[in-house]
């Protein structure tokens, strides 16, 4: 049966279909003007939506008609209303809430959320994130495939995976993997860092006709001068070359004889603007670092003090 009126105002309950709804409530309980409607409900124009396969998956691709599966229980489309007093085409949201909104997903898709489009979010001052997402039991809880731009910082966490990939990362060498400079296409080139312990810096050149090695003039604020070391190559031939005596701005060198010197150099000290680090300490992760300056990896956060006197272990390298 079909009833037609210009207006229906309810002033208890609306109910379409069967059964008893508890959020609504009813008898002596009944919250007036509750509604509840068994669905499938649509607000909108109805042609807007297509039907999937008759009685499958809503999302399979085409339009199965009248006979099709509805892709939703409730479905919103554009605003339609041709009424003179709407304004339809100056209405741009299909959906607009006041308030929070939840979602809890279920298995009917792989998806609680999906979003086809722009989105923009504004968070508030209520919590902490303006967007939080935890993930099910698929791999990713967030997978973006294509852009991201991002104006403010990134924090991973370190968590899951990736805590086994960093774990993975600082038992590997560091190192880089490029494409092969000389045999192209289908060969790459590998290279790991020296490693040793202490947080070390070098600084290597030709020597000629001179007797004193110039040290890089930052070297005064970066290196611990007690530190230095030097190695030395001849070339051409013998010169017993010594080191005499090193500052923090020259290395004198002395041949046998007075001779002129002509030799590669390679000078290594320890950094002095970070505490020493520590070799050896009890722990089962890199997490138990003695020092929790290390772990903090936000080179603007003024907590950050890589020369905090309480974390401070003994010098590594003492060459005075």
């Amino acid at each position: 049966m079909t009833m037609g009126f210009d207006d229906l105002i309810v002033g208890g309950q609306l109910r379409v279909g069967t059964g008893y709804c508890a959020p609504i409530k009813e008898g002596d309980y009944k919250i007036n003007g509750s509604g509840h409607m068994e669905g499938p409900v649509v607000v909108g124009l109805g042609s807007k939506i297509k039907l999937g396969a008759v009685g499958g998956d809503p999302d399979d691709a085409g339009d199965a008609g009248n006979a099709g599966t509805p892709p939703a229980n409730l479905m919103v489309t554009r605003c339609y209303n041709n009424d003179k007093d709407c304004f339809s085409t100056a209405i741009k949201r299909t959906l607009q809430t006041e308030g929070n909104v939840r979602i809890n997903g279920d298995d009917g898709t792989p998806w609680a959320l999906n979003i086809n489009g722009n989105q923009e979010i504004k968070g508030n001052t209520q919590t902490a994130n303006g967007l939080y997402v935890t993930g099910g039991s698929s791999v990713n809880s967030v997978y973006i495939e294509g852009d991201l731009f991002v104006t403010g910082d990134i924090d991973g966490g370190n968590k899951g995976r990736l805590a086994a990939r960093f774990g993975v990362a600082d038992g590997l060498g560091k190192v880089f993997d490029i494409p092969h400079p000389t045999k192209g296409k289908g060969y790459r080139l590998s290279h790991a860092c020296i490693e040793g312990p202490e947080v070390g810096v070098y600084f290597r050149g030709r020597l000629r006709r001179g007797k004193e090695i110039f040290l890089p003039s930052y070297w005064k604020g970066l290196v611990h001068t007690d530190s230095i070391t030097v190695q030395l190559q001849p070339i051409g031939a013998h010169q017993d070359i010594i080191v005499k005596r090193w500052d923090d701005d020259k290395i004198y060198l002395q041949s046998n004889g007075g001779l002129p010197i002509d030799c590669f150099y390679h000078v290594y000290g320890e950094r002095k603007d970070i505490n020493p680090l520590h070799v050896e300490y009890e722990g089962e992760t890199w997490e138990d670092y003695p020092d929790p300056n290390h772990r903090n990896f936000d080179p603007l956060d003024p907590k950050r003090n890589l020369l905090d006197e309480r974390y401070r272990g003994p010098r590594n390298t003492v060459t005075m």
